[in-house]
């Protein structure tokens, strides 16, 4: 998110206004056109006796036709440019041009200077290309140092030198990039698989984080004594929930400050850059259950890029559940806005006309974007069980260029928090150590809870139907 869409909360408007410029919106619009004409190129271009192959149990193999076109960098061990053969090179340029393309147009229909997007975008890309290609050298991959750290690392590196330059701001849109990612991951996630994972999700988003709220938001009052409620609500919300959104939503709602806003999402990002990280070497070096610690990221990383990020570190079992879990917290944003709202009006800010916030606020928080992620797993759970040959159809599409977009936009919105990051700008918020001292403590409490919740749910008391569903 930039600067500019962080120091403000934009006025309201309608929900046809919305879906035509909001940002989570156009996140659907934009993965949902790129699943839909990925698999009909997958359906257009299926042997034309299909149905006699399916019907027949024989072994197919299909590829995507569009599948050349799409790729990343390879390994490579003394020389990089053995990252970027013939094969990788198209693929590249052809995901670099698909995504330009798509988000310069999608900017454009925002209202937003299309022209100023494609003259930062190649840069951008370029910087997460070098990310992919320095993830790519074999010693780095033995270790399972993956793309995430080094557009992390990228982007860090130059804010923190020379700063980030200011043109490349229209093209740093770590949001838009990794809503626009969760939707294609949506597809992924079969809806047999989401209801599985749904209740022992529920159980650790839905009872640790407003435990974790609550809690911290009286330390910083009981016992840290901040002078300002709002910046302690902001960085509760933040810490518990999810992140930046949260933090946007809650500010909102309780009116808080721009610099007290742009502190917590200063110390989400920073935190969220040191979690994802060590979270995922910890889980390994301990032995950890792939499943027990998807669980653990899913529910205690602040930024949902970050948590699918950490989870793919750990493989495609541990990527899907710390997803699962991330999207059911991620629809406490605005519950929690709500929440917060009413408890400003009602207690903070007495209204002595009595005037409570309006049941729509929920609505008005809610990220949009889930509803993409959740539309595309039910469209492609559907087709994976009805069609006839849906496996196979379903997973061409995916593994064939949707899976690795996302990959490409995850990166992206990588380089773009590093870029986004400058802790030099985070020090004057930080006098008097109270703001870092309760962000830690409240993530300290949330990992303990978290990781106790995730154990009883998903090892112990629906264990089975978990294991059964992710062998």
């Amino acid at each position: 998110m930039s600067q500019d869409e962080t120091a403000s909360v934009p006025p309201r408007r309608s929900t046809l206004s919305e879906m035509t410029t909001s940002e989570d919106w156009w996140a659907i619009w934009c993965g949902g056109f790129l699943l839909a004409v990925s698999f009909a190129a997958v359906w257009l271009g299926r042997p034309s006796d299909w149905n006699n192959l399916v019907s027949a149990g024989s072994a197919i193999e299909l590829s995507h036709p569009l599948g050349d076109w799409f790729g990343k960098p390879g390994s490579w061990k003394q020389n990089p440019l053995d990252a970027i053969g013939a094969g990788a090179l198209i693929g590249t340029l052809g995901s670099f041009l698909v995504i330009g393309i798509l988000f310069a147009a999608a900017m454009a229909a925002r209202g937003k200077s299309a022209g100023r997007f494609i003259a930062a975008f190649p840069v951008v890309f370029l910087l997460a290309t070098f990310a992919y290609v320095l993830s790519g050298q074999s010693v780095v991959k033995a270790y399972n140092l993956e793309y995430a750290l080094w557009a992390l690392l990228v982007g860090l590196i130059i804010s923190n030198t020379i700063g980030m330059p200011k043109f490349l701001e229209p093209a740093v849109q770590t949001e838009f990039y990794i809503k626009t990612g969760l939707v294609l991951l949506g597809a992924e996630v079969l809806m047999s698989r989401l209801l599985v994972l749904g209740l022992p999700g529920i159980f650790v988003a839905w009872v640790v984080t407003p435990i974790v709220l609550i809690s911290t938001f009286i330390f910083g009052q009981k016992v840290l004594k901040i002078q300002s409620p709002s910046l302690n609500m902001v960085i509760s919300a933040d810490m518990s929930v999810c992140g930046v959104s949260a933090a946007i939503a809650t500010a909102a709602a309780c009116k808080a400050k721009k610099e007290e806003l742009s502190l917590a999402i200063g110390m989400s990002l920073s935190f969220t850059v040191i979690m994802m990280i060590v979270m995922p070497a910890f889980i390994k070096a301990v032995g950890m259950d792939e499943v027990l610690g998807g669980a653990w990221l899913g529910g205690t990383i602040d930024a949902t890029g970050a948590v699918a990020a950490a989870g793919a570190v750990l493989g495609d079992r541990a990527l899907e559940v710390a997803a699962t879990v991330k999207m059911i917290q991620n629809i406490l944003i605005g519950v929690t806005a709500f929440g917060v709202a009413i408890y400003w009006v009602t207690c903070v800010e007495k209204d002595a006309s009595g005037a409570r916030p309006n049941a729509m606020e929920i609505w008005y928080r809610f990220p949009k974007f889930v509803l993409g992620f959740v539309a595309a797993s039910v469209v492609f759970s559907i087709l994976y069980s009805n069609l006839a040959g849906g496996p196979e159809l379903v997973d061409a599409t995916i593994g064939g260029s949707t899976k690795t977009i996302r990959g490409w936009l995850f990166c992206l919105a990588f380089v773009s928090i590093g870029l986004q990051t400058n802790f030099r700008e985070l020090a004057p918020y930080l006098k008097g150590g109270k703001p870092l001292v309760l962000y830690a403590c409240g993530q300290t409490l949330n990992l303990v809870l978290t990781l106790a919740m995730a154990w009883l749910m998903f090892r112990v008391v629906f264990k089975d139907q978990i294991d059964q569903y992710l062998p």
